[in-house]
């Protein structure tokens, strides 16, 4: 059987799911290859969405039209905003979710996308044909072959094939092939795709074990709500319908650590069976003990897996060691003394290919016409996968002559900077830097986090996505109206002016320093006791423009309260990310053999032949080429 699309999307992940409704909406008839439909975007690990800088990916993702957002809305079962502490640079949205639940809206999601069919079947093999006039013997993508047979031809191959591709399984000393537990692996598909010199290696990952809450003993554990406050992901949503259920979180001790230890020398992970990296800053319960040796306790998580369910996830346990170590471990623990588990934690191996081996569109370098997305790529985390697959569908598609309002879409790439989206950020890092562990988003990754807020994600994006036909008009529409919304509250605050005998009785409740002279509204906006909110019950002229009808009064008035409150610390951001573009436009591949550079040092001639930088900005961050490398090449580039 033979069957032909404008693009073929390998793998119903988080990725998958994403690089195939934004190639669809964008308008190129796509074909999504699953092995099970009935675990669309299924969450191997935690049921959970967000989290620090994670969850500013998921906010991005909406922007852009994506899904991700508007699925854990209607799916969540308890929302919490990260880092409220701090400055609003690194506030993070986070929601636990119900697992089946999402799972069935995101086959919603997908069975009302137009353009976009579903084929229930295991991608073999990676078709391509020579390209006609190449020299160096580079060949193109041109389809998949099955293990049923079927041959599914396409412009654009999109590949987001998670743990699946030689997936093998670690519980103690027990091996299993599977790309998840009760899953197969894939076989052969690597193989197809390096006989072409791409280089590929293995990675490590793991899950904790899953606890029956009917025997837990609450008591003994702490309750951690979630927020009072009707937070959501997408910007085009109202808030859920799902029950809100707390967590709970306890913490191991002595006697759980003694246990735990005693079945090291079973453990994958020191046993010598595991020999690829795992996520460093996910780290199983053994490496916590072997790494932090003085530690006495470590804080374990319980979180809900769906309003309708007894199944528990332990988060901060996970764990490859042998099941009656992992279970007798937990029993040590006074909240689980009478645990029953549905299964023990399990650590999994799997391929992935070197990322520096892709363009910033997430197309390959060797062979045309295949992009990469999610684990394959390096990362770790649905969002890290949800924001790869959005980018690489749209490439996809653009790259399938398939865009809304371009007729030279074949032509073109849609490439996010680090200044304008967490997303950019992290594709730069791996095409750039390469990963020799499971990459995880940071905060602290983005120079430009000032720039990049959870809260303004829409002004950075929705236009761009509305340009390229991804975003439709509902989503843009709403934009429009909230930019202006927020243009209107700012232009108030720097027009208003305040006369101090009827603000001082409010500034003094308040606990900040009375006014001497008159001023305009933003500069009480502007201190750090003041917010819109409270300044509103006393003046009664703003609290009307904060009241003036919308869909997301709160929504807007945080933005524009933010965009006032840290407008100096912003342009100041954006002044440097301006600088840093200068040298983003100055374009380098294919200019030098530099191998043959003197000038250079030796790493950076090896590091720059090696990952071929499009941009001498790109190259300015390679690790090993040096701000003097720089120069040199700023002066070859004069001559």
């Amino acid at each position: 059987m033979i069957l032909k699309y404008d693009v073929i999307v390998i793998g119903g992940g988080h990725a998958g799911c994403e690089a195939a409704c934004a190639s669809a909406n964008m308008g190129a008839k796509t074909c999504l290859v699953t092995m099970d439909m009935n675990k669309i975007a299924q969450m191997s690990c935690n049921p959970a969405i967000g989290g620090i800088a994670k969850g500013q990916i998921v906010r991005e993702i909406d922007a852009l039209g994506g899904q991700m957002g508007l699925v854990t809305d209607a799916t969540s079962i308890q929302f919490r905003m990260l880092n409220v502490g701090k400055g609003p640079a690194v506030w993070s949205p986070r929601a636990q979710c119900d697992r089946g639940k999402f799972i069935w809206e995101w086959r919603k999601h997908i069975d009302e996308t137009d353009n976009l069919d579903v084929w229930q079947d295991q991608a073999d093999e990676l078709l391509t044909e020579p390209i006609s006039g190449s020299e160096s013997g580079n060949v193109r993508a041109i389809g998949v072959r099955t293990i049923w047979g079927t041959e599914i031809y396409a412009k654009s191959i999109v590949i987001t094939a998670g743990t699946f591709l030689n997936g093998l399984m670690h519980i103690g000393r027990k091996m299993v092939p599977g790309g998840r537990i009760a899953e197969p692996a894939v076989a052969h598909f690597t193989e197809s795709i390096t006989r072409h010199s791409v280089v590929s290696a293995r990675m490590k990952t793991g899950t904790p074990v899953r606890i029956d809450k009917r025997s837990v003993h609450f008591e003994d554990l702490e309750e951690q709500p979630g927020e009072s406050r009707p937070y959501q992901f997408s910007y085009m949503n109202k808030g859920g319908a799902l029950k809100q259920l707390p967590c709970w979180t306890v913490n191991t001790n002595a006697e759980v650590h003694e246990m735990l230890k005693s079945g090291l020398e079973d453990s994958p992970l020191y046993n010598g069976q595991i020999q690829s990296i795992g996520p460093r800053y996910c780290p199983s319960i053994e490496t916590k003990l072997v790494t932090f040796p003085d530690r006495d306790k470590h804080p374990l998580f319980l979180e809900p897996e769906g309003e309708d369910t007894n199944e528990m996830y332990l988060n901060g346990f996970s764990s490859s060691l042998p099941m009656d170590v992992q279970i007798e471990a937990l029993k040590k623990m006074p909240a689980f003394r009478d645990v029953k588990v549905y299964r023990p934690g399990y650590a999994i191996e799997y391929d992935f290919f070197d990322p520096t081996q892709l363009n910033h569109s997430l197309e390959s370098k060797i062979i045309e016409g295949l992009f990469m997305a999610g684990q394959v790529n390096g990362t770790t985390g649905y969002e890290e996968a949800g924001g790869q697959g959005t980018l690489a569908g749209i490439n996809a598609a653009l790259k399938a002559g398939c865009a809304a309002s371009d007729t030279d879409a074949a032509n073109r790439e849609f490439i996010l900077h680090r200044d304008e989206a967490y997303i950019g950020v992290l594709i730069d890092d791996l095409v750039t830097k390469g990963v020799d562990e499971p990459y995880r988003m940071f905060t602290s990754r983005a120079e430009y986090r000032i720039l990049l807020r959870q809260d303004d994600a829409d002004a950075r994006l929705t236009e761009k996505g509305y340009e390229l036909g991804i975003v439709k008009k509902d989503r843009y529409d709403w934009w429009m109206e909230k930019k202006q919304a927020i243009e209107e509250i700012e232009t108030f605050c720097q027009n208003f002016a305040i006369k101090p005998r009827l603000i001082n009785p409010t500034l003094e409740a308040l606990g900040t320093t009375p006014l001497q002279f008159g001023c305009k509204l933003i500069d009480l906006v502007n201190r750090p006791q003041l917010n819109l909110k409270n300044l509103s019950e006393a003046i009664p002229s703003l609290k009307e423009v904060l009241d003036r009808p919308n869909n997301r009064k709160e929504e807007i008035t945080e933005a524009a309260e933010i965009r006032m409150k840290y407008k100096g610390y912003i342009d100041r951001e954006r002044l440097v990310a301006e600088k840093m573009h200068r040298l983003e436009n100055i374009r380098i591949r294919g200019r030098f053999h530099y191998e043959n550079l003197q000038g250079l040092s030796t790493e950076c001639r090896q590091k720059l032949t090696k990952i071929q930088p499009e941009t001498l900005a790109q190259a300015s961050r390679i690790p090993g080429v040096s701000p003097s490398d720089i120069n040199v090449l700023l002066v070859l580039l004069g001559r």
